[in-house]
């Protein structure tokens, strides 16, 4: 990169766990180490981060304790809960929005069967977040995206997109999902996270430049995924600020999408 890097870094997508939090039965990774909030800020610091995101992983599926915990007592940091929609009215919104709590995460990767998000339950559970200014972050396999996009937008929480639509290896602008999360982005209905590079491959190299060459560099969020749980041996956090420094070569999209683009979103009240 031929440019400065911006003083301004928002992690936009990280996990905080501990060992003793309750998995779910049969989760995607089972974790064998605590990755405390000490360590992220550790991580912050030592990266110059200013803020973070904390973003729900499945394997502990609406146990948000811990997140809660951790947000409510950093200023630096926001957090997305899961939330069952069966179980909406169990759930306190207006405490977690004053501890810093601003979304949901759908981890729908992975599954065999999706939930039907058009049912009363989930439009009872959109509205609800759609009230609060709360937003919808979506995890899920690329070829999925294309039928879910049409409901969410229409749901009423803002969406965000995760790792940049998980995209299939070898695909790029031919790939199912690429074109409806464009449409969506430039109607001003979604955001796009450029993350997880590691986990998609050298596709997601393609997929960043062809995101930012379509939509322009204001709805793109940089996010580490850090700890990089089941690669946890192949990178560390400074990668995954390189991985994005060597594609960029325009200061103002540097600017936007590492730092200025995540404050506005998630830090609305940080100048």
């Amino acid at each position: 990169m031929s440019i400065e890097r911006p003083a301004l870094l928002v992690d936009a997508h990280a996990h905080i766990f501990t060992l003793d939090m309750p998995l779910i039965d049969n989760p995607r990774h089972s974790p064998t180490y605590s990755f405390p909030l000490e360590d992220y800020l550790g991580q912050l610091d030592a990266n110059g981060v200013s803020h973070g995101v904390i973003a729900a992983a499945s394997p502990w599926g609406d146990f948000n304790d811990y997140t809660r915990e951790c947000v409510k007592k950093t200023p630096r940091l926001r957090g997305t809960v899961i939330l069952h929609p069966e179980k909406l009215d169990s759930y306190p919104l207006d405490e977690m929005t004053s501890e810093g709590i601003l979304g949901i995460r759908l981890p729908f990767i992975g599954l065999q069967k999706l939930p039907d998000i058009r049912s009363a339950e989930y439009k009872k559970l959109f509205a609800a977040l759609a009230e609060r200014h709360w937003h919808v972050h979506l995890h899920v396999e690329g070829r999925h995206i294309p039928d879910l996009l049409p409901h969410l937008e229409n749901a009423g929480p803002r969406l965000v997109i995760d790792h940049l639509g998980r995209p299939e290896p070898h695909q790029v602008k031919d790939a199912p999902a690429f074109a409806p999360i464009v449409d969506a982005v430039n109607r001003g209905k979604a955001w796009i996270k450029a993350s997880c590079g590691y986990r998609i491959g050298p596709v997601a190299d393609e997929h960043f430049t062809a995101f930012l060459d379509e939509c322009g560099p204001e709805r793109l969020f940089w996010a580490s995924d850090c700890p990089f749980v089941g690669h946890e041996n192949e990178l560390v956090y400074a990668d995954t600020i390189n991985w994005l420094e060597n594609l960029l070569d325009d200061e103002f999209a540097a600017r936007r999408i590492f730092g200025e683009n995540a404050r506005d979103f998630y830090f609305p009240d940080v100048s």
